[in-house]
This record gives C-alpha cells, structure tokens and sequence, in this order.
C-alpha cells in the first residue's frame, strides 16, 4: 500500500485506475477503513477513473499520527485537502460516507480549490450528529484507560456485529475485525481514536450545514433506500441546501452502498464525473 507523508503524519491508501484518469478520492467514516471501497473502485477504475483510498486517522489507519496533529473532524479535512496537494491533484471528485460524509462537506466549505465535484452517499448531516451508537464511546474518551477498555468488545464478533452489523446488507464482519484491529493493537492509534472521539460534536455539523450553500460546484447525493441510521430526508435536505447538486436514491442498500450496490453506485459517480469534468 502506497503511502503518503504530510505535517499530520503518514497516510496509507489504495489505488486503482489509470494514473491520467480523473481523480476520485474516498472518504470513510469513523473506525471505518480503506477497503470498504474496494469493489466500487475496481468498477470505477474500469472507466477509466483514478480511484484512491487513503485509510485517513479515523480509528482504523494502521500508524498513529505525530505528536501535535489536529485529531478533530475539521483537522481530518485539512489532511484530506494536504493529502490532495501531496498527491498535487485537482479537479478531484470527493465522495463520502458515514462520518466521512460529514468530513467532506468540511472540505467543501473550508478547502474546495482543489474539489471538481462532490458526492455524499449516507452520512452525518445538520442535527443527526454525533450518532447515538458513539455516545458510549464519547463518554469513554475522558481519559486513554477508560476508552481502552471500551474498545476490548470489539474483539468479540456479537459486538462487532452490534456496531457494524446493521450497516449493510451483506455480512461484513470480515471488514469490521480488520477495521479495529489497528485501534486494540496499536496505543497510539487508540489514542487518535481517542482525541478525535472526545471532540465530536453537533456544532461541527451544523456549521458544516450551514455554509454549504456556499458550495456552488456540481454535487451528488446518492442515498441508501434502506438506510437504517441516516434518513432519507437529510440527504434531501443536503441536494436542496447545495445549490448545484441532486439526489438519487439506491434501492436495496444500507449505510454501505459501496458494499450493497457497488454496480450502481459506481454508474451513478461515472455518470456524474463525465457531466462535470472540466477536461473536455
């Protein structure tokens, strides 16, 4: 896996898809990883876009970052915007998820230069934030011993299941084990886990929300139907909030569409780079 060093420290990604190809670049959400992508990247990369996904430090990136980091949603997207520049890419089509949803409308409104497009699959948005499944884990955070023992769980598959289980369709347990093995292995990584835990709050989205009107290039909302955890009206509500996107709704997908419906997914973000690409 590729790496990428920036002021924050190093990020791994994933890549696939011809080096001259228009940029997609994906964000995960929280404790979430770089894999999740894999099957919408392979199809994406089929039609000649760049795919690229970066395991950002959000609880399941394999080194901690260095001493002095901005472990909060806002300094998450900084490092998306410093890992954009890194990789010295542009036009790029940034496409979230879950709380990396929420991280790319951060960079929507406080880093765009770079941005050609954005699409938002499920995610935190406006007053659904944080989500009330993490409020045990905010609790944790206080201090490094408490939230390490919250997170001892998670080696046991009922309570991955628990966390995981209702985001897709499909049983992704094996993603799930993967995705908190670096945060029960590595004290650095559980501390940035940590930080960035015990700073999550509604503020950061609502500020999020309310300065995304300001975002006036072309924007996707491409929703689960079966969304168990954000609801359909918020994606709704983030196509009327932006002045230059739409919405679509997938059908028989949960939180992961990428997982559910890659084939679908993956038409509905070719469809819409080749209607916004500034490389005609």
């Amino acid at each position: 896996m590729p790496t990428v060093d920036i002021d924050a420290g190093t990020i791994h990604y994933d890549t696939v898809g011809p080096s001259d190809g228009r940029p997609v670049l994906f964000v995960h959400g929280y404790a979430m990883g770089a894999s999740m992508w894999g099957p919408v990247s392979e199809r994406l990369a089929a039609r000649n876009l760049r795919c690229i996904a970066p395991n950002w430090p959000l609880g399941a990136h394999p080194t901690a970052l260095r001493p002095g980091a901005d472990r909060t949603l806002p300094g998450i997207a900084a490092m998306v915007d410093a890992f954009m520049a890194a990789l010295d890419l542009d036009d790029v089509i940034l496409v979230g998820n879950d709380t990396g949803g929420l991280v790319s409308q951060l960079v929507a409104v406080n880093h765009p230069g770079r941005l050609g497009a954005l699409v938002l699959t499920s995610c935190d948005a406006f007053e659904h934030f944080p989500p009330p499944i993490i409020n045990p884990y905010i609790v944790a955070a206080k201090s490094a011993v408490t939230f390490r023992v919250a997170l001892q769980p998670m080696r046991l598959r009922p309570f991955r299941n628990y966390a995981y289980g209702q985001l897709a369709h499909r049983d992704i347990d094996g993603l799930a084990r993967e995705w908190v093995a670096p945060a029960l292995k590595d004290a650095g990584v559980a501390e940035d886990l940590r930080l960035l835990t015990k700073s999550l709050n509604q503020q950061t989205s609502l500020d999020a929300g309310a300065r995304l009107s300001g975002f006036a290039k072309p924007a996707l909302i491409a929703w689960s139907a079966d969304d168990l955890f954000f609801p359909a009206e918020d994606g709704r509500r983030l196509a009327q909030t932006l002045p230059n996107a739409r919405f679509e709704l997938i059908e028989g997908a949960r939180t992961y569409s990428m997982i559910d419906q890659p084939e679908r997914l993956a038409d509905l973000v070719a469809e819409f780079a080749g209607a916004t690409s500034d490389r005609h």
